[in-house]
């Protein structure tokens, strides 16, 4: 609340009070005007501001200050309320840097970060996001992410505000001026902002958002044995399964399907009945033969994760770890028989998965190429190849 009287703003609701000799108290001698506060904006400020000063005019109230300083005062009222909001429901993950295209820049104070009500990505879903994980200072598979945030804004008829080159420093400047070393960039291009239509044509511009999360990484491997569930959920079309939109609706139900029975994830099965994905990780399994199979990338969201895990299996058919790799279909009967089954993805790293369904996997425990795996992801997270690991200047 701000007031005249006392000079300044308190986000204490003991302290909003008024002197009851106010003659708006005790005379009703007062006017009063409002506006709306949506995502960070004051929502028609200006000409509800206008008809309050034509109110206070009429009512032969003279004001304290003028009208930009009424309209200031405003302004950073919202503002702290806006903080305050953000302190009230602070969890375990903190958000240590925006950059929005909207506003030209990159914000550290998390009340500031916020998009437009119209934007698109917001009322119609038209927007697609990418991830990259943040290790020691530098962004993991920042350009494997990139050039695959890329093609799902083109599959989603959205064309950047910038060029590739423009995007990438965005985003490295984005996590420098957050000083965040361990964490995880996640960064947004969206139709933008403009109307509530249906239509993007009325929007002006494409918009470009990143946000950096200080969050905790996967728990060890020795402490993760997981299960998961066949989802009754239908699984996206190829056509919108492949690129990696906001509209995670199905995403979001098959998990929660999979959490009410106390299960980790979901399972989605292909238009044939072949496995196909968790809500936001790949699926893999070790045969009995010693192989290493993952689903084909033809129908779902090609994992940059998933993918370099791939490559770096390799090394295990070198030791004789693993007999061979290969991408292709694979049955729920052949994957709940596997001696091995792992969940894939940015945000976990590898999860071994000890129960699907009712079936128990392998003898129930985290596999040996499960946990070679996780520690070959880790270790090329800390010292890979320049490929897969940016720097970043702080």
């Amino acid at each position: 609340m701000y007031s005249s009287i006392f000079g300044g703003i308190t986000t204490d609701p003991a302290a909003m009070v008024i002197p009851m000799d106010d003659h708006m108290v005790h005379r009703g001698h007062g006017v009063f005007d409002t506006a709306a506060i949506i995502d960070g904006y004051l929502y028609e400020l200006d000409q509800h501001l206008d008809r309050f000063l034509r109110s206070a005019s009429l009512s032969k109230i003279d004001p304290p200050f003028d009208r930009g300083s009424i309209r200031k005062i405003l302004i950073q009222t919202a503002i702290e309320r806006l903080k305050t909001f953000r302190e009230s429901i602070k969890g375990k993950q903190q958000y240590l840097a925006m950059y929005s295209s909207i506003f030209g820049g990159i914000t550290t104070d998390p009340a500031a970060m916020v998009i437009p009500m119209d934007d698109h990505m917001v009322h119609r879903g038209h927007g697609v996001f990418d991830t990259a994980a943040i290790i020691d200072g530098y962004l993991y598979e920042l350009d494997q992410h990139l050039d695959r945030f890329l093609r799902s804004a083109s599959l989603s008829k959205i064309d950047p505000p910038f060029d590739r080159g423009s995007i990438r420093k965005i985003l490295i400047q984005t996590v420098s001026a957050s000083k965040c070393r361990k964490g995880s960039l996640r960064y947004w291009l969206s139709a933008g902002p403009g109307d509530f239509q249906l239509s993007p044509s009325g929007c002006h511009q494409s918009s470009l958002y990143a946000i950096v999360i200080q969050d905790l990484l996967p728990a060890p491997l020795n402490s993760r044995g997981v299960k998961v569930v066949t989802s009754s959920i239908p699984i996206k079309p190829p056509q919108f399964a492949t690129a990696k939109s906001v509209n995670y609706l199905p995403n979001v139900l098959s998990k929660v399907e999979a959490e009410e029975v106390g299960a980790f994830a979901g399972i989605w099965l292909d238009s044939d009945g072949f496995v196909a994905e968790g809500p936001n990780m790949n699926v893999a399994f070790v045969t009995k033969q010693k192989e290493l199979i993952m689903p084909h990338f033809d129908k779902i969201l090609s994992g940059c994760t998933a993918k370099r895990v791939l490559t770096l299996a390799e090394c295990l058919v070198k030791e004789g770890k693993l007999q061979g790799i290969r991408v292709r279909n694979v049955t729920v009967d052949e994957g709940k028989k596997a001696d091995e089954m792992m969940l894939i993805g940015s945000g976990i790293l590898i999860y071994p998965v000890v129960q699907w369904d009712e079936q128990v996997i392998g003898d129930g425990k985290e596999g040996p190429v499960t946990e070679a795996l996780f520690n070959l992801i880790v270790e090329d997270m800390k010292s890979g190849p320049s490929t897969v690991r940016i720097p970043v200047s702080y």
